[in-house]
């Protein structure tokens, strides 16, 4: 009965899956290809320890495999050192963090306001934890980046290391100059490329493997691979953090996910993926311009990447009431803290969008423009249950002309 149940609930997912507009921008659909790798044999094998230096025996396809993801990281990013290991970003974070840090040592990050990761030192996060903690937040005028004021932060803290990356901050970071304010004060800089990893290899946005001491990032986002996590490093660190990803946090290494990241780095180094990171902000500019013409308040203005963060305090509406009610209507988006939010993470003042799922979907223009109104219309009319279900249909409809796996 368990073995029926657990499949049936399967296909229930992937029609659910097909029958939804997914807008939460930390999802995306991988290759076909590369699903197909989660559930091959390899993943029977044991691999403890680096390619060339295992464990167990009988790993010479597994170590082959790995050797090649290494390479095509290293490549795809310029890094000179790349760890494929880590199962997610969390974990790439903290073996950063316990590869050169000692408890108790500082840390500079941004708060979950404006746009840090849990992982880069929220207090219930094992970087809160271990570590001290002073967050930056954004410029309360724009909504940006202020640099000057992370600078005077720095001078007056000495953190050992300075974390830089967003899950909700929708445009561009400037890591040199982060690298700026490191140097400044002999700290370690970390640059946390989750979101953008997919801009950063395709050129359309700046690099931070020239400045930063570690790079992290996840696989499943922008690149469109399996979820998972890489650590990209100088090489006078190599030995460190492959110390710190096994024995250090982590066994045996997961091995299809990994031949799945192989393929995923290959397919971002042609011309077809770069075409496809443009679309994104392309699809982002007519979405969040859609929004506004439907008087949504955009942090920042607009976005120069797949996120897409609106404040819904002028809708008289939180971010949980927004999420639960959209969802209703097949549409999936998370809510999210706002800038200097005064509500809590529970019932934060937005909520995030993504382009990520639309675009792999290829969505038309008018169809994305068709989709910013009915969330308009949804939101506008909360209790309206017969229009949330005529919505619904609709969206079932857009759905249906964008299968994710065409046969």
């Amino acid at each position: 009965m368990t073995v029926t149940k657990i499949l049936n609930l399967l296909k229930e997912e992937e029609r659910y899956q097909e029958n939804t507009i997914n807008l939460i921008a930390s999802e995306n659909y991988p290759e076909k290809i590369i699903l197909q790798t989660y559930s091959n044999i390899i993943s029977n094998k044991y691999s403890e320890g680096y390619p060339g230096k295992r464990y167990y025996s009988g790993v010479k396809f597994v170590d082959e495999i790995e050797a090649i993801a290494i390479e095509k990281a290293k490549q795809l990013f310029g890094a000179e050192h790349a760890n494929v290991q880590p199962h997610s970003g969390t974990q790439a974070n903290m073996a950063v963090l316990f590869a050169v840090l000692n408890s108790g040592d500082t840390i500079l990050s941004a708060d979950l306001g404006s746009g840090g990761h849990i992982s880069h030192g929220n207090k219930f996060s094992f970087s809160g934890k271990f570590f001290n903690i002073v967050h930056y937040n954004l410029d309360e005028s724009t909504n940006l980046i202020n640099y000057e004021k992370i600078r005077e932060l720095a001078r007056k803290y000495k953190p050992k290391l300075i974390i830089v990356g967003y899950s909700s901050y929708p445009r561009k970071i400037d890591f040199s100059k982060f690298k700026e304010i490191a140097g400044e004060v002999n700290s370690y800089l970390l640059c946390d490329i989750a979101h953008i990893a997919g801009f950063v290899c395709t050129g359309l946005h700046q690099n931070p493997c020239s400045f930063a001491d570690f790079v992290t990032l996840t696989t499943h986002k922008s690149l469109r691979g399996p979820k998972g996590g890489i650590i990209l490093c100088k090489n006078k660190y190599a030995e460190q953090i492959d110390r710190m990803v096994f024995p250090g946090i982590q066994g045996g290494s997961l091995n299809n996910i990994i031949a799945g990241k192989a393929i995923c780095f290959e397919l971002a180094l042609k011309n077809e993926f770069k075409k496809y990171i443009q679309t994104l902000v392309d699809n982002s500019r007519v979405f969040y311009q859609s929004l506004i013409k439907n008087k949504f308040d955009i942090v920042s203005g607009g976005s120069d990447n797949h996120i897409i963060l609106i404040d819904l305090r002028n809708k008289n509406i939180d971010g949980h009431a927004a999420q639960e009610v959209l969802e209703k209507a097949n549409i999936l988006v998370n809510k999210n803290l706002i800038p200097f939010d005064k509500n809590s993470p529970v019932k934060p003042s937005g909520i995030r969008i993504g382009t990520l799922g639309i675009t792999t979907r290829k969505f038309s223009k008018k169809d994305i423009i068709k989709v910013a109104d009915i969330i308009s219309d949804i939101l506008n009319n909360l209790k309206d249950e017969n229009k949330i279900l005529e919505k619904r249909k609709i969206v079932e409809d857009i759905c249906k002309k964008y299968p994710i796996y065409k046969e």
